[in-house]
């Protein structure tokens, strides 16, 4: 049986002949990647790929909505100048707080906070550029792009200071609880939430089971599109003490992508493995990371 599975055929790769130098190499070629980021967010990830040759699925794992009630949010953008830090995790948190705070009309909050009355930290290359691109200036970006590496920067700076964490309604809670730790006043406000798109469970279950379509690798970005694609894989299935086994959800002999530790390790608490997993916990280091496994199998 093939690597990637029965009914899966293997990539082709497409060598540089010695005497065309300048033809583009095409790492990926013949391999089928399913994107499953949420869709407005694919984009890079899918074109990062298709570069490479890949054959890119798209199936969003993840749709953004608005949380349940704008009140805790709105009061934490209209009380910002009293805060010393203000933490964003992800470009989606940037998002739809920048989208909050032009409803409420509190531009001068954002311009205040380039006059450095707050400080900023963001996770990840991802949301420091959402941020820079409003014009305002991040402070702190941890050198890995986790929650651990946060508290790590910002363990020696918070002591007796307040900090307003923007998040979604599904997220780990290491950064408040190690900050309060270290003696800041943390408060925790939902921007948006995750949920599974209904419409995904028929296009995904159509792609596992079609040998023209099924993919090589699966690539994961988040925890949360990890639980959602288990959702999604275990609709009318049953499951056991919450674990999904790989040959029980069609996914044998497929590989499963990791952008980096946080995400891997709730592959592994779903019972899922991890076959790939980023070096730098970017989309270019997913992508360098699956061209990696790729070449040791050709």
């Amino acid at each position: 049986m093939s690597r990637y599975g029965a009914g899966a055929s293997s990539p082709r790769t497409l060598t540089m002949s010695k005497t065309t130098k300048s033809a583009p190499r095409w790492p990926l070629r013949g391999i089928r990647v399913l994107v499953g980021r949420a869709r407005h967010q694919a984009g890079a990830l899918a074109a990062e790929l298709r570069k490479l040759g890949a054959d890119v699925i798209q199936i969003p794992f993840i749709e953004i909505r608005k949380p349940r009630s704008f009140r805790p949010l709105d009061t934490a953008l209209r009380n910002l100048g009293t805060y010393d830090w203000l933490i964003l995790t992800s470009a989606n948190g940037v998002e739809a707080m920048w989208k909050r705070m032009e409803k409420l009309q509190l531009r001068r909050i954002a311009l205040a906070a380039k006059r450095k009355s707050i400080r900023i930290a963001a996770i990840g290359p991802a949301t420091k550029k959402a941020i820079e691109r409003r014009g305002i200036k991040v402070d702190v970006v941890p050198r890995e792009y986790v929650a651990e590496s946060v508290v790590s920067s910002l363990r020696e700076k918070v002591k007796g200071k307040r900090i307003l964490l923007v998040r979604a309604k599904v997220a780990r809670d290491v950064i408040p609880r190690e900050l309060r730790r270290a003696g800041a006043h943390v408060d925790v406000v939902e921007a948006y939430e995750t949920v599974v798109p209904r419409a995904s469970r028929r296009r995904l279950q159509a792609a596992l089971n079609n040998p023209r379509r099924r993919p090589h690798v699966v690539t994961f970005t988040s925890s949360s599109t990890v639980r959602n694609f288990v959702e999604l894989l275990a609709a009318g299935e049953t499951r056991s003490r919450g674990r999904v086994a790989r040959a029980h959800t069609g996914l044998d002999g497929i590989q499963l992508a990791s952008i980096g530790p946080v995400t891997s390790s709730t592959l592994r608490e779903l019972g899922l493995p991890v076959d790939i997993e980023a070096r730098e916990f970017t989309i270019p280091g997913l992508t360098e990371a699956i061209m990696r496994a790729s070449a040791k199998h050709n």
